[in-house]
């Protein structure tokens, strides 16, 4: 017995009214979340390799691998003082502005420096330039704060930032410039 033609209608699905389903939990959520982005990162994959197959490549020569780093950090301040003494208090406050401040040690494990410990790296050994920064700095914590400190250290280790000893080092490179220091 022959068939009958089906129509286009007939082959459609026919809605139905399901019961409406039980919101996802938070795993079923993430799992399937996961399952699609692995299925685009797959299909990303192959597009790359599809559109870089044309790209030859050889073997890398390990001459041209960069050996030194990149950033070296921000560069030096220029100099704003003429006088060795308040180019070497200018210095050490660009020290502690991009290596860090601390205090209770010169230096700490991170490379933070604290006030004096500054001056002592930017003296770069000269015993003399550092006593006399030293000194200069001293002098003008007491213009500022009067007997507060009686010693660098003291006053670096009073702080909680570095803001403050940060500011009495600019202070000390001008008082250190006005009297030719």
């Amino acid at each position: 017995m022959p068939h009958a033609p089906i129509s286009p209608a007939a082959t459609r699905p026919t809605p139905t009214t399901a019961s409406p389903a039980s919101p996802l939990t938070l795993e079923e959520r993430l799992t399937l979340v996961n399952t699609t982005m692995t299925a685009r990162l797959d299909e990303a994959a192959v597009a790359y390799e599809v559109n870089t197959s044309h790209i030859p490549t050889g073997p890398l020569a390990l001459a041209d691998v960069v050996t030194h780093p990149l950033d070296t950090g921000p560069p030096a301040p220029p100099v704003l003082y003429p006088t060795p003494v308040a180019a070497l208090l200018q210095r050490a406050h660009h020290r502690l502005l991009t290596g860090g401040w601390c205090k209770d040690v010169l230096a700490d494990e991170d490379g933070a420096h604290c006030m004096l410990g500054a001056i002592r790296i930017e003296a770069r050994g000269d015993r003399g330039l550092e006593a006399s920064a030293a000194t200069v700095l001293l002098d003008a914590i007491h213009r500022q704060f009067g007997d507060a400190a009686a010693t660098v250290p003291s006053f670096n280790d009073a702080h909680r930032s570095g803001r403050v000893p940060m500011r009495m080092l600019t202070h000390a490179a001008d008082l250190a410039n006005t009297h030719g220091l």
